[in-house]
């Protein structure tokens, strides 16, 4: 896996979201938020997260979906519960993944981090192939950008999510992985 000088990994699956805009002048990613996300909640595997990332979802298809109707919302990379890795959003660009946030006294942390989805509910382990994938995107992410953290959702947005949950282990991520990032665990 390779980041191209737009912010794009080549050879993954590209769906482009609406939902990005510029990065202020001179900020680059930092930080890499992990998120997790299942639509409706606890189900897998359709294509409703794809749907919500680029304001397609239908919101009569399911009760759940009026508590978000109008959302507009993404996230760089999302990773399937197989291990498959999507894009919506360039890394250069600034995805709509965090809302309010702050990480070590900088608010607005979409302007400086890159957001990646887990499919996956809150509290819930996961998978030996979802870890595998996300080791290897912050691999490659480490070469083109200068991270230096990694955070969970709820850590930069603390009482207003609670995302990825207990179920992530970080440990398999940052030591297993051999990820050189700095854990965040609150502001």
């Amino acid at each position: 896996m390779k980041l191209g000088p737009a912010g794009w990994c080549s050879g993954i699956r590209r769906i482009d979201s609406p939902n990005c805009d510029e990065r202020p002048d001179g900020a680059e990613p930092i930080l890499l938020v992990v998120h997790s996300i299942s639509l409706p909640p606890g189900q897998f595997g359709g294509p409703e997260i794809l749907d919500l990332f680029t304001n397609r979802l239908d919101w009569d298809a399911h009760p759940y979906f009026q508590s978000i109707r109008g959302l507009r919302v993404s996230a760089h990379f999302l990773i399937r519960r197989d291990g498959e890795l999507v894009q919506f959003v360039s890394c250069a660009a600034r995805a709509w993944h965090a809302g309010a946030s702050e990480f070590e006294g900088r608010k607005v942390c979409n302007d400086f981090s890159i957001g990646v989805e887990l499919e996956g509910l809150e509290g819930s382990v996961f998978g030996a192939q979802q870890y595998a994938t996300l080791i290897e995107l912050s691999h490659a992410l480490l070469e083109r950008y200068p991270l230096v953290a990694a955070a969970a959702h709820s850590e930069i947005a603390p009482g207003r999510k609670t995302d990825p949950g207990p179920g992530f282990d970080w440990h398999a991520f940052l030591d297993g992985g051999r990820v050189p990032l700095r854990r965040i665990r609150s502001v």
